[in-house]
């Protein structure tokens, strides 16, 4: 069996290949020229150098594959064009779900993200049928997320493409090298530099399950179906308080008003517009931590099998990894 994994230098991607290399699949990677190639390590994997925006490349990476998990994506809170993000998370998922079912891929594992789907308003645990639209929708992220799968869902219902969605919710581990807005949250708290919160809630989920639960999506899923692959429903100030106790720091006592944190969050992304670089603090992030945020993976849990392990594990491994590479 061979696999084709896109975003494979990354973090959720690096995870699927790791889980396809160690379940013995045959792992070719699809790779731009200019990424880090750190998390592939000493894989034995084929690598082929190419762009979701090229689709001739895409062609020559699916060719002979018996497989695609489809992983890659822009996953960025604040960036000075947002049109990078739609680019790469609905013009490329296009292109290489088009090269796909092109190639007579059998099986196809598209990685959206718990960011599609709607939420409740009693905060709740959402699950696959909690409705949702566009207008929901918080940023380019969230909205790039939104479109692509719908086109996937669209052509899995128009044409048969052979594929199942799975909806990752906020994963923590090792290989967080960017990090993720998340990694950066317990790096912050691991650091000490998170002595305030505001009242939100996430999901967290260890990285590796993820990967896990791409596979068993692959041997498992109903075609044209999403999955959620999450596992705990944790408030902020339980994370923060968790990563803290992990990392040996003191846990956050000052509880923020969301109305205090947006004008930061303005001078950040006002600063970031001169510099370039990416602000810690965004109008989307604080926009978005006004919701609770909570998932259920029942239906993973049902269909797949799918059994992740506890959140204190996947903090446990983050800090560990960020302290071994030198980010503590």
């Amino acid at each position: 069996m061979k696999s084709l994994v896109t975003g494979a230098t990354g973090f959720i991607g690096s995870a699927v290949a790791h889980a396809l290399i160690d379940a013995g699949h045959e792992v070719r990677v699809i790779v731009r020229t200019t990424s880090r190639r750190e998390n592939l390590g000493d894989l034995d994997v084929e690598v082929c150098e190419g762009d979701l925006t090229d689709p001739a490349s895409l062609r020559a990476a699916l060719h002979g594959c018996d497989q695609l998990f489809h992983v890659a994506a822009d996953y960025r809170l604040w960036a000075r064009d947002p049109q990078q993000i739609y680019r790469s998370n609905v013009d490329g998922t296009i292109n290489i779900m088009d090269a796909a079912h092109a190639a007579g891929v059998r099986k196809i594992v598209y990685t959206s993200s718990v960011a599609t789907l709607g939420l409740t308003t009693d905060g709740s645990a959402a699950d696959e049928d909690t409705p949702s639209s566009i207008e929901q929708m918080v940023g380019p992220y969230k909205r790039s997320k939104y479109l692509a799968e719908q086109e996937v869902i669209r052509r899995s219902r128009q044409s048969g493409l052979p594929v199942v969605i799975v909806n990752p919710s906020a994963p923590v581990g090792p290989r967080d090298r960017k990090p993720t807005p998340t990694g950066r949250m317990i790096l912050d708290a691991a650091a000490g530099r998170m002595p305030a919160y505001v009242d939100t809630g996430l999901n967290i989920v260890h990285v590796d399950d993820v990967a896990t639960g791409h596979l068993l999506a692959a041997e498992r899923g109903r075609l044209g179906e999403r999955y959620i692959l999450g596992e705990s429903d944790m408030h902020l100030k339980e994370i923060l308080t968790l990563v803290a106790e992990v990392a040996g720091q003191k846990p956050p006592r000052i509880r923020l008003p969301h109305a205090a944190v947006m004008p930061v969050a303005w001078v950040s992304e006002a600063i970031a517009r001169v510099t370039g670089i990416e602000p810690r603090v965004t109008v989307d992030g604080v926009r978005l931590a006004k919701k609770t945020m909570f998932y259920s993976s029942q239906k993973a849990i049902d269909q797949l099998g799918y059994r992740p392990r506890a959140a204190r594990r996947a903090v446990e491994d983050a800090v560990r990894f960020f302290r071994e590479h030198g980010y503590l």
